[in-house]
């Protein structure tokens, strides 16, 4: 049996609280696309070791959350993730 965690519980557990939480999400001004992909590969990078991964991905997809990389996942991502099971369904 898994214990579903409220949001405030597992956003204390991952990997993205702290300074890097930057690389979350684009700068307020213009970036350059090698820099976008760089910037979205490092914040994977951390998404791909924290251990509320799928919680995350979960509470991003249920807000619908289009902005930043959620769950180790970009906008786009996400988007096609939402259209892929609506289609399904």
């Amino acid at each position: 049996m898994s214990i579903q965690l409220s949001p405030v519980a597992w956003q204390l557990q991952a990997a993205c609280r702290g300074p890097q939480s930057e690389v979350f999400f684009p700068p307020s001004q213009s970036e350059r696309k090698h820099d976008r992909l760089e910037r979205e590969r490092r914040a994977k990078a951390i998404c791909g070791i924290c251990p509320v991964r799928s919680d995350c991905l979960s509470y991003a997809m249920e807000i619908r959350e289009s902005h930043g990389i959620w769950g180790g996942l970009s906008e786009s991502e996400r988007k096609s993730m939402m259209e892929r099971q609506l289609a399904a369904s």
